[in-house]
């Protein structure tokens, strides 16, 4: 495994590095002009004599090295274990799950949205190496669960997923494919699937337009149909009885199976109307069995080994020695034998 560093941003505090040498040239240059307006340059710098540039500079330029070296740790330069993370094989799959009041339909027991679950559960059995994402959509669609090889959290979200996760009602396929497509993201060049579960009742003109955009960027999307084609009616929550529309005519549920055949069609994937879950989850799966599926680290689970102390070490010795280096000459105390060779009077004596 390479080195890399866990804060890299940290890299822009040596910026101020060039900052802080603009501001000692404009010190030395104030400094020279201030001893010209004290008074005769020749006598001033005779009563300085005992100053010494070099030292001055050196310390200034040990300042600058230590806290470049600070900088580079503030980044924690680490190296990961490869030893305490496996690579795993498998596929990025976003599961888009509908969550809208028509999914309590009970065309089918206990209702659309248990069975949806159900199914997804044992979905997630079948998906050992592969990461999973969650998507949650009605009127607009939201990213529940980032994708992750954590099948626990996955089974949790779902646990939770409901109406009430959502604001709007609707059912917007279209919102839900962009949100899979961001959740995909940029970095990874594993094979890319949605399994979007829904009773497709809608009137998203955008959907099956995403649907084959997605397809040109190697998406598959296996569609789920839940809900029977005859329909039922929806609970109202409000009233308890049967939903009514705005004319007050009973609002009956159907599952729209065409614009869900469509949108696994022109993706290369599959329909399937859900009826048994373990059929459906086989069928679902041998969509995956021929795809050649690439290597990727699980980095959440690695343990890493910080380089941070060799940087700090050798920063604070670096400190400590420019505190103890004085920015004035070495004096010569009288009597030395250096004053007795460079004394012009004793030298004629």
């Amino acid at each position: 495994m390479n080195l890399q560093f866990q804060y890299p941003e940290a890299f822009y505090l040596l910026g101020f590095l060039f900052l802080f040498i603009v501001l000692y040239i404009f010190y030395q240059f104030w400094k020279k002009r201030s001893i010209k307006k004290t008074g005769d340059p020749v006598v001033v710098n005779k009563l300085i004599t005992n100053h010494s540039r070099i030292k001055t500079v050196l310390k200034f330029c040990l300042v600058l090295i230590a806290f470049g070296l600070g900088c580079i740790a503030v980044a924690n330069p680490r190296k990961p274990d490869a030893s305490s993370a496996e690579a795993r094989k498998g596929i990025d799959l976003v599961i888009a799950l509908d969550v809208s009041n028509s999914m309590l339909a009970s065309d089918i027991a206990p209702n659309r949205l248990a069975r949806a679950k159900q199914f997804i559960s044992k979905l997630i059995d079948n998906l050992k190496d592969d990461r999973i994402g969650l998507i949650e959509f009605a009127g607009n669609a939201y990213l529940q669960m980032p994708l992750t090889f954590d099948q626990s959290a996955a089974r949790l979200y779902v646990s939770s997923a409901g109406p009430g996760a959502v604001p709007t009602q609707g059912t917007s396929i279209g919102d839900a494919l962009k949100k899979a497509e961001i959740a995909f993201g940029e970095e990874s060049d594993r094979f890319r699937s949605i399994v979007l579960i829904t009773d497709g009742e809608t009137h998203d003109e955008d959907a099956l337009d995403k649907a084959k955009e997605l397809a040109g960027k190697g998406v598959m999307i296996n569609t789920i149909g839940i809900g029977s084609p005859e329909g039922t009616t929806i609970l109202d929550t409000a009233t308890g009885g049967p939903k009514k529309d705005q004319a007050g005519q009973v609002v009956i549920s159907k599952l729209n199976e065409q614009i869900l055949q469509q949108i696994a069609t022109v993706t290369n994937g599959t329909f399937v109307h859900l009826e048994s879950a373990e059929a459906a989850v086989k069928t679902v799966m041998s969509q995956y069995t021929e795809i050649d599926k690439k290597a990727l680290g699980d980095t959440s689970l690695y343990t890493y080994h910080s380089f941070y102390a060799w940087l700090v070490v050798p920063m604070l010795g670096l400190l400590l020695i420019e505190l103890f280096i004085p920015d004035r000459k070495k004096t010569i105390t009288p009597g030395s034998k250096k004053a007795k060779i460079t004394d012009p009077i004793k030298a004629k004596a």
